[in-house]
Protein backbone atom coordinates (compact mmCIF):
# COMPACT_ATOMS: atom_id res chain seq x y z
CA UNK A 1 0.00 0.00 0.00
CA UNK A 2 1.49 3.55 -0.97
CA UNK A 3 2.58 5.69 1.86
CA UNK A 4 1.36 9.22 2.38
CA UNK A 5 3.57 11.03 0.76
CA UNK A 6 4.07 8.54 -2.01
CA UNK A 7 0.41 9.37 -2.43
CA UNK A 8 0.90 13.09 -2.30
CA UNK A 9 3.68 12.72 -5.12
CA UNK A 10 1.43 10.40 -7.36
CA UNK A 11 -1.54 12.88 -7.28
CA UNK A 12 0.64 16.16 -7.88
CA UNK A 13 -0.36 17.72 -4.76
CA UNK A 14 3.23 17.29 -3.62
CA UNK A 15 5.04 20.71 -4.26
CA UNK A 16 8.44 19.66 -2.18
CA UNK A 17 11.64 19.97 -4.58
CA UNK A 18 14.70 18.28 -3.98
CA UNK A 19 17.67 20.05 -2.84
CA UNK A 20 20.13 21.22 -5.48
CA UNK A 21 23.21 20.26 -3.47
CA UNK A 22 25.39 23.19 -5.30
CA UNK A 23 26.40 26.37 -3.87
CA UNK A 24 27.99 27.94 -1.21
CA UNK A 25 26.02 26.28 1.18
CA UNK A 26 27.41 22.49 0.11
CA UNK A 27 30.95 23.74 0.22
CA UNK A 28 30.07 24.85 3.69
CA UNK A 29 28.64 21.31 4.27
CA UNK A 30 31.25 19.01 2.91
CA UNK A 31 33.59 21.39 5.07
CA UNK A 32 31.29 21.06 8.08
CA UNK A 33 31.17 17.12 7.61
CA UNK A 34 35.14 17.00 7.47
CA UNK A 35 35.42 19.38 10.28
CA UNK A 36 33.34 17.42 12.40
CA UNK A 37 35.67 13.88 11.47
CA UNK A 38 39.00 16.02 12.07
CA UNK A 39 37.28 17.47 15.54
CA UNK A 40 36.06 14.15 16.73
CA UNK A 41 40.18 12.32 15.92
CA UNK A 42 41.45 15.36 17.83
CA UNK A 43 39.48 14.78 21.20
CA UNK A 44 39.93 10.48 20.31
CA UNK A 45 44.20 11.50 20.35
CA UNK A 46 43.80 13.37 23.33
CA UNK A 47 41.99 10.68 25.51
CA UNK A 48 44.15 8.02 24.52
CA UNK A 49 46.64 10.08 25.27
CA UNK A 50 45.31 10.55 28.74
CA UNK A 51 44.57 7.10 29.19
CA UNK A 52 48.16 6.16 28.08
CA UNK A 53 49.32 8.48 30.41
CA UNK A 54 47.75 6.51 33.45
CA UNK A 55 49.57 3.51 33.02
CA UNK A 56 52.77 4.65 31.50
CA UNK A 57 56.28 3.83 33.35
CA UNK A 58 56.48 6.42 36.73
CA UNK A 59 59.05 7.69 34.50
CA UNK A 60 56.64 9.40 32.07
CA UNK A 61 54.06 9.56 34.67
CA UNK A 62 56.03 12.28 36.69
CA UNK A 63 57.91 14.26 33.26
CA UNK A 64 54.09 15.04 32.17
CA UNK A 65 51.79 14.85 34.82
CA UNK A 66 51.52 18.85 35.30
CA UNK A 67 50.82 18.82 31.80
CA UNK A 68 47.51 19.29 29.92
CA UNK A 69 46.08 20.19 26.79
CA UNK A 70 48.51 21.49 23.53
CA UNK A 71 51.26 21.90 26.10
CA UNK A 72 51.19 18.43 26.63
CA UNK A 73 51.05 17.30 23.13
CA UNK A 74 53.94 19.87 22.56
CA UNK A 75 56.14 18.50 25.31
CA UNK A 76 55.25 14.75 23.48
CA UNK A 77 56.28 15.50 20.19
CA UNK A 78 59.68 16.61 21.38
CA UNK A 79 60.80 13.77 22.59
CA UNK A 80 62.84 11.46 21.11
CA UNK A 81 62.77 7.59 22.53
CA UNK A 82 65.40 5.14 21.96
CA UNK A 83 65.90 2.04 22.87
CA UNK A 84 64.30 -1.19 22.15
CA UNK A 85 60.88 -1.83 21.47
CA UNK A 86 60.48 -4.23 23.83
CA UNK A 87 61.38 -2.25 26.38
CA UNK A 88 58.22 -0.62 27.96
CA UNK A 89 59.71 2.77 28.54
CA UNK A 90 60.43 2.87 25.17
CA UNK A 91 57.18 1.73 23.24
CA UNK A 92 55.31 3.83 25.60
CA UNK A 93 57.24 7.21 24.83
CA UNK A 94 57.24 5.89 20.97
CA UNK A 95 53.47 5.75 21.22
CA UNK A 96 52.92 9.07 22.88
CA UNK A 97 55.37 10.98 20.07
CA UNK A 98 53.71 9.68 17.57
CA UNK A 99 50.37 10.52 18.76
CA UNK A 100 51.36 13.91 19.35
CA UNK A 101 52.25 14.17 15.97
CA UNK A 102 48.89 12.84 14.69
CA UNK A 103 47.48 15.30 17.15
CA UNK A 104 49.39 18.07 15.46
CA UNK A 105 48.44 17.58 11.95
CA UNK A 106 44.73 17.36 13.02
CA UNK A 107 45.08 20.74 14.69
CA UNK A 108 46.58 21.84 11.32
CA UNK A 109 43.64 20.61 9.42
CA UNK A 110 41.13 22.73 11.69
CA UNK A 111 42.72 25.88 10.97
CA UNK A 112 43.00 25.48 7.50
CA UNK A 113 39.46 24.17 7.40
CA UNK A 114 38.07 27.07 9.49
CA UNK A 115 39.90 29.25 7.07
CA UNK A 116 38.20 27.77 4.18
CA UNK A 117 34.88 28.29 6.20
CA UNK A 118 35.89 32.21 6.81
CA UNK A 119 36.60 32.54 3.16
CA UNK A 120 32.89 31.41 2.21
CA UNK A 121 31.30 33.56 4.57
CA UNK A 122 32.86 36.53 3.63
CA UNK A 123 32.24 36.16 0.61
CA UNK A 124 28.22 35.30 0.86
CA UNK A 125 27.48 36.15 4.63
CA UNK A 126 30.33 38.80 5.79
CA UNK A 127 27.91 40.73 8.28
CA UNK A 128 26.52 37.14 9.67
CA UNK A 129 29.52 37.25 12.10
CA UNK A 130 28.88 40.59 13.48
CA UNK A 131 25.94 39.39 16.03
CA UNK A 132 27.40 38.87 19.35
CA UNK A 133 28.64 35.20 19.95
CA UNK A 134 28.74 34.37 16.41
CA UNK A 135 31.63 33.09 15.34
CA UNK A 136 32.51 30.95 11.95
CA UNK A 137 31.06 27.31 13.17
CA UNK A 138 27.71 29.19 14.53
CA UNK A 139 26.97 31.00 11.03
CA UNK A 140 28.16 28.28 9.02
CA UNK A 141 25.91 26.19 10.58
CA UNK A 142 23.06 28.31 10.19
CA UNK A 143 23.95 29.04 6.47
CA UNK A 144 23.66 25.67 5.82
CA UNK A 145 20.35 25.01 7.60
CA UNK A 146 19.11 28.13 6.02
CA UNK A 147 20.27 27.26 2.72
CA UNK A 148 18.81 23.93 2.65
CA UNK A 149 15.55 24.74 3.23
CA UNK A 150 14.61 28.15 1.87
CA UNK A 151 10.79 27.48 1.39
CA UNK A 152 10.60 26.71 5.24
CA UNK A 153 12.25 30.40 6.08
CA UNK A 154 9.22 33.05 4.23
CA UNK A 155 8.45 34.15 7.58
CA UNK A 156 10.46 34.79 10.77
CA UNK A 157 8.35 31.92 12.90
CA UNK A 158 9.33 29.55 10.14
CA UNK A 159 12.82 30.05 11.05
CA UNK A 160 12.33 29.92 14.86
CA UNK A 161 10.38 26.48 13.84
CA UNK A 162 13.54 25.27 11.46
CA UNK A 163 16.04 25.67 14.30
CA UNK A 164 13.70 24.29 16.61
CA UNK A 165 13.04 27.31 18.98
CA UNK A 166 9.45 27.92 18.83
CA UNK A 167 8.03 27.95 21.95
CA UNK A 168 5.24 25.00 22.48
CA UNK A 169 2.11 25.71 24.81
CA UNK A 170 2.86 23.82 28.04
CA UNK A 171 0.49 25.08 30.67
CA UNK A 172 -1.90 22.90 32.97
CA UNK A 173 -4.43 24.43 35.31
CA UNK A 174 -3.63 27.43 36.38
CA UNK A 175 -0.23 27.60 35.21
CA UNK A 176 0.87 29.14 32.21
CA UNK A 177 3.70 27.84 30.49
CA UNK A 178 6.12 26.86 27.48
CA UNK A 179 8.68 24.56 26.40
CA UNK A 180 11.25 24.30 23.59
CA UNK A 181 10.25 22.56 20.58
CA UNK A 182 12.08 18.99 20.16
CA UNK A 183 11.77 19.23 16.59
CA UNK A 184 13.76 21.54 13.62
CA UNK A 185 17.50 20.86 12.91
CA UNK A 186 19.30 20.02 16.04
CA UNK A 187 22.49 20.92 14.58
CA UNK A 188 21.17 24.59 14.34
CA UNK A 189 19.78 24.65 17.60
CA UNK A 190 23.01 23.71 19.18
CA UNK A 191 24.43 26.60 17.14
CA UNK A 192 21.75 28.94 18.75
CA UNK A 193 22.75 27.58 22.22
CA UNK A 194 25.96 28.04 22.00
CA UNK A 195 25.05 32.26 20.75
CA UNK A 196 22.88 32.07 24.34
CA UNK A 197 25.85 30.56 26.44
CA UNK A 198 28.03 33.57 25.03
CA UNK A 199 25.94 36.28 25.37
CA UNK A 200 24.68 34.94 29.29
CA UNK A 201 28.31 35.27 29.94
CA UNK A 202 29.59 38.42 28.26
CA UNK A 203 26.44 40.41 26.91
CA UNK A 204 25.65 43.16 29.65
CA UNK A 205 22.39 43.41 28.15
CA UNK A 206 22.01 39.43 28.05
CA UNK A 207 23.04 39.57 31.85
CA UNK A 208 20.82 42.06 32.85
CA UNK A 209 17.65 40.31 31.06
CA UNK A 210 18.71 36.93 32.77
CA UNK A 211 19.03 38.82 36.14
CA UNK A 212 15.78 40.56 35.99
CA UNK A 213 13.60 37.03 34.85
CA UNK A 214 15.27 35.63 37.64
CA UNK A 215 13.94 38.02 40.11
CA UNK A 216 10.30 37.04 38.59
CA UNK A 217 10.68 33.60 39.43
CA UNK A 218 12.42 31.97 35.97
CA UNK A 219 14.31 29.22 35.96
CA UNK A 220 17.18 28.57 33.92
CA UNK A 221 16.22 26.49 31.47
CA UNK A 222 13.02 28.89 31.03
CA UNK A 223 15.48 31.95 30.47
CA UNK A 224 17.38 30.11 28.17
CA UNK A 225 14.12 28.86 26.29
CA UNK A 226 13.49 33.20 25.58
CA UNK A 227 16.49 34.05 24.85
CA UNK A 228 17.20 31.22 21.91
CA UNK A 229 13.90 32.78 20.49
CA UNK A 230 15.11 36.16 21.13
CA UNK A 231 18.52 35.49 19.18
CA UNK A 232 16.78 33.27 16.36
CA UNK A 233 14.62 36.76 15.60
CA UNK A 234 17.93 38.48 15.49
CA UNK A 235 19.72 35.89 13.38
CA UNK A 236 16.52 35.85 10.65
CA UNK A 237 16.21 39.92 10.43
CA UNK A 238 20.41 39.55 9.79
CA UNK A 239 19.64 37.03 7.22
CA UNK A 240 17.64 38.84 4.86
CA UNK A 241 18.99 42.47 6.19
CA UNK A 242 22.24 42.17 7.08
CA UNK A 243 23.84 44.93 8.71
CA UNK A 244 26.95 45.74 9.49
CA UNK A 245 28.22 46.29 13.41
CA UNK A 246 29.52 49.74 14.01
CA UNK A 247 32.74 50.51 13.00
CA UNK A 248 34.75 50.31 16.25
CA UNK A 249 37.88 52.16 15.11
CA UNK A 250 36.42 55.52 15.69
CA UNK A 251 36.04 54.75 19.56
CA UNK A 252 39.63 54.78 20.10
CA UNK A 253 40.54 57.63 17.67
CA UNK A 254 37.94 59.97 19.45
CA UNK A 255 39.17 59.03 23.24
CA UNK A 256 42.97 59.71 22.16
CA UNK A 257 41.44 62.96 20.55
CA UNK A 258 40.04 63.90 23.66
CA UNK A 259 43.35 62.94 25.32
CA UNK A 260 41.92 60.40 28.01
CA UNK A 261 43.40 57.48 28.94
CA UNK A 262 41.61 54.03 28.39
CA UNK A 263 42.25 53.75 32.72
CA UNK A 264 40.28 56.72 32.95
CA UNK A 265 37.40 56.09 30.32
CA UNK A 266 37.32 52.88 31.94
CA UNK A 267 36.83 54.34 35.71
CA UNK A 268 34.27 57.16 34.64
CA UNK A 269 31.78 53.94 33.18
CA UNK A 270 32.32 51.92 36.01
CA UNK A 271 33.99 48.83 33.11
CA UNK A 272 37.32 46.92 33.40
CA UNK A 273 39.93 48.63 30.88
CA UNK A 274 40.05 45.67 29.07
CA UNK A 275 36.24 45.57 27.97
CA UNK A 276 36.58 48.83 26.81
CA UNK A 277 40.32 47.82 24.97
CA UNK A 278 38.24 44.27 23.39
CA UNK A 279 35.37 46.82 21.97
CA UNK A 280 37.50 49.36 20.23
CA UNK A 281 39.77 46.70 18.79
CA UNK A 282 36.31 45.33 17.05
CA UNK A 283 36.87 41.69 19.38
CA UNK A 284 33.88 42.87 21.37
CA UNK A 285 30.43 43.11 19.15
CA UNK A 286 28.10 44.87 21.20
CA UNK A 287 25.91 47.79 19.66
CA UNK A 288 24.47 48.81 22.62
CA UNK A 289 28.06 49.07 24.50
CA UNK A 290 28.94 50.39 21.14
CA UNK A 291 26.46 53.74 21.23
CA UNK A 292 26.45 54.22 24.82
CA UNK A 293 30.48 54.23 24.84
CA UNK A 294 30.46 56.89 22.14
CA UNK A 295 27.69 58.87 23.56
CA UNK A 296 29.66 59.39 26.63
CA UNK A 297 32.68 59.95 24.42
CA UNK A 298 31.08 62.87 22.43
CA UNK A 299 30.26 64.82 25.61
CA UNK A 300 33.56 64.89 26.93
CA UNK A 301 35.65 67.62 26.49
CA UNK A 302 39.86 67.61 26.03
CA UNK A 303 40.01 68.88 29.82
CA UNK A 304 37.55 67.03 32.00
CA UNK A 305 36.14 63.76 32.70
CA UNK A 306 32.14 63.89 33.39
CA UNK A 307 30.88 60.91 35.27
CA UNK A 308 28.15 59.24 32.87
CA UNK A 309 24.73 58.61 33.42
CA UNK A 310 23.65 56.02 35.92
CA UNK A 311 21.71 54.67 33.60
CA UNK A 312 25.48 53.03 31.69
CA UNK A 313 26.04 51.02 34.96
CA UNK A 314 23.31 48.75 34.26
CA UNK A 315 24.21 48.13 30.73
CA UNK A 316 28.11 48.12 30.34
CA UNK A 317 29.67 45.45 31.58
CA UNK A 318 30.32 45.48 35.39
CA UNK A 319 33.07 45.74 37.09
CA UNK A 320 33.92 43.95 40.43
CA UNK A 321 34.06 46.76 43.35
Amino acid sequence: MPTRPAESVLSGRAGATPKSRDGAVESLRVLRAERATAMRARVAVMTQVRAILVTAPETIRAKYRAMTGPALMAALEKTRPAGPASEPLTSTATVLKRLAVRYRHLHQELALIDAELDDILALHAPMLRDLQGVGTDVASQLLVTAGDNPERITTEAKFAALVGVAPIPASSGKTSRHRLSRAGDRQANKAIHRVVLVRMRYDSRTRAYVARRRQEGKSTKEIMRCLKRYVAREIYDQLLHPRPAPEAGTLRTTRTAKHLTLQQAADALHVWPTALSRLERGLTHDNDFHKRYETWLNCQSPATVQMPDPGLARVLPARPR
